[in-house]
């Protein structure tokens, strides 16, 4: 995946962690979101680039993805 097309999805799902950030557990209704609405490549590619330097997600929006990664491992 090109790096423009990654940071673009690092910034959408920090938009999504800031849009719910003051909800009481923020973090799953970041998680919630990505579920449901972004396509399983997205997800991925987000997924992938946790352990990337350049990986800017905000905290909630890394706890989420965290969370889904966690998820798919628990899953297989």
């Amino acid at each position: 995946m090109q790096h423009d097309q990654r940071a673009t999805l690092i910034h959408m799902a920090n938009q999504i962690a800031a849009n719910l950030q003051s909800s009481d557990d923020a973090a799953a209704g970041v998680r919630t979101h990505l579920e449901k609405f972004w396509a399983r490549s997205m997800k991925e590619r987000l997924i992938g680039c946790l352990d990337d330097a350049d990986c800017d997600l905000s905290p909630i929006a890394r706890q989420a993805v965290e969370q889904m990664a966690e998820q798919r491992r628990q899953a297989s």
